[in-house]
């Protein structure tokens, strides 16, 4: 049955409270929204009505695409949300087709592989999302309020938030702390969420965490394309490689512009200035993308953040746990930002709760089976961001480097490659099809053509027919016999046509 089917259906089910408006916060109360009574959305900054910026969200301003997975739980929640997002201006991409993708071990062929991304800002996605929940009746927000604690109950449940407002005329730029009741109350805060505290003033253990020490640094500005771009792709992903971590990702985003985000593994500090992007460009794996940027036109600072791990909540393992509460987003796990799957583990969170609360026909007594279904959806995609160590010289490396290898001609093992932006089977399954078993044998790793396959910007590309410079006149000497005119030089060759000159 479809997700959005109980919508408006039920009734009876008392008040439920969203803390954080994000898209993990606006997703739960869709899901919520369909099945109670009311619900509340509160946030502690501004709530713009447009695509504005929340000051809470500084991960916003680095480059966003919604994988498969993000975009088909969406449409599931908010039926015809891609038009929306393609009318505001988001860019659908086809995947590899119109993606120049370098692999671990060379360029993957341009085809289609079934696969399609949506490339927009992240201000842009949210307002989209925020606008389909305006609309509905039973949605309010309440802008200005932090929540500083969760109320308990009998029977250990939550029964409402303590909330209080943020009063620039008090002294401590705070207001008076009140109770906001609820049957229901999902914490979406992200990754400052204060839930174990909260639990912990209730007498509730703290929840196990499982970390995984990932530093990186991010940078992040937008360009306009140069003048006269001409190229057959879209985007641009530069991967990592052995002994080269960095990565760099050049995204279309709505207004022409493009979104360029580097990754810089380890303890190093995000570029600041477009000099120092353009230093960390030069150290890609392939000059493509400094050259573009080179010839291209920035269009505001350089945005840089650094990351010191990821965090996963494991509150599933608690054998004590108040009914009623759920946690979810990056306030459950906080994942690598490099790999992308904070948007696409909101929008799987939500499914997950509105198909309990679907199935179960009521909000109480279900947040045992929430908790687990929750880590569920983290699991595969930790998993994949954070794999367990493996011997350099394993048997499992030496059929990945074959697998990375057959990616630069064999279709199906271009498309494992893809695998994580995948909605669906696991790569260990993946990885034994015939076709792409029968690819890893046949091609050993070697090297690769450096070139892209483009036609724009490969190897067949035109060059540019640079002009000689035009020689200075002699001089003759004061008194001298003009000498008998040369032959007439030959004519100079017409400027080459636009078309055939080679553009960044």
């Amino acid at each position: 049955m479809s997700a959005y089917a109980g919508a408006g259906a039920g009734g009876g089910h008392g008040r439920a409270v969203v803390v954080g408006a994000g898209l993990a916060g606006l997703t739960a109360a869709r899901a919520l929204a369909n099945f109670m009574d009311h619900v509340t959305v509160i946030e502690r900054d501004w709530v713009p009505s447009g695509p504005g910026r929340r000051p809470g969200v500084p991960q916003a301003r680095h480059t966003h695409t919604l994988v498969p997975a993000a975009h088909q739980g969406l449409e599931r929640l908010f039926p015809g949300i891609g038009q929306d997002l393609a009318g505001a201006g988001a860019v659908p991409l086809t995947v590899p087709r119109d993606l120049l993708v370098l692999g671990p071990a060379g360029w993957l062929p341009r085809f289609d592989a079934g696969l399609s991304l949506l490339s927009a800002g992240r201000d842009l996605i949210d307002a989209a999302v925020r606008a389909r929940l305006r609309t509905d009746p039973k949605v309010t927000f309440l802008p200005g309020h932090e929540v500083v604690g969760l109320r308990g109950g009998r029977h250990d449940t939550v029964t409402g938030v303590w909330v209080r407002a943020r009063d620039r005329a008090a002294a401590d730029g705070k207001g008076i702390r009140r109770l906001l009741p609820a049957e229901f109350v999902v914490d979406a805060s992200g990754r400052g969420s204060h839930a174990p505290r909260w639990l912990a003033e209730l007498g509730y253990p703290a929840p196990p965490q499982t970390l995984a020490a990932a530093p990186a640094a991010f940078a992040t500005a937008a360009f306009a394309p140069p003048v006269g771009h001409v190229a057959d792709w879209k985007s641009l992903l530069v991967t990592a490689a052995p002994g080269l971590p960095r990565q760099g990702v050049l995204h279309p985003v709505e207004g022409g512009r493009w979104s360029v985000t580097l990754t810089l593994p380890g303890a190093a500090r995000p570029p600041a200035g477009h000099p120092a992007l353009l230093h960390a460009a030069r150290t890609l794996r392939h000059p493509l993308l400094h050259d573009l940027l080179t010839a291209a036109t920035p269009l505001g600072p350089v945005y840089g953040c650094t990351r010191t791990g990821a965090r996963w909540h494991r509150y599933e393992k608690l054998r004590r746990w108040p009914d009623q509460f759920l946690v979810v987003g990056d306030a459950l796990a906080d994942l690598d930002a490099a790999h992308g799957h904070g948007m696409a583990l909101a929008v799987q969170c939500a499914l997950a709760l509105d198909q309990v609360l679907t199935g179960h026909g009521t909000a109480v007594g279900i947040s045992h089976r929430l908790r687990h279904a929750l880590a569920r959806q983290v699991a595969p995609a930790w998993r994949q961001a954070h794999p367990a160590p493996r011997p350099a010289g394993g048997l499992r490396a030496r059929y990945a480097a074959r697998i990375a290898a057959a990616a630069t001609t064999d279709p199906h093992a271009a498309a494992l490659l893809l695998h994580p932006l995948h909605p669906a089977p696991p790569p260990a399954l993946a990885a034994l099809r015939p076709r792409v078993l029968r690819a890893a044998l046949r091609t050993p790793p070697g090297p690769a053509p450096f070139a892209p396959p483009s036609t724009t910007h490969g190897p067949d590309t035109p060059r540019r027919r640079t002009p000689a410079p035009p020689m200075a006149p002699a001089v003759r000497p004061a008194g001298a016999v003009p000498a008998r005119p040369a032959d007439p030089p030959p004519p100079t060759p017409a400027p080459a046509p636009a078309g055939e000159r080679r553009r960044p």
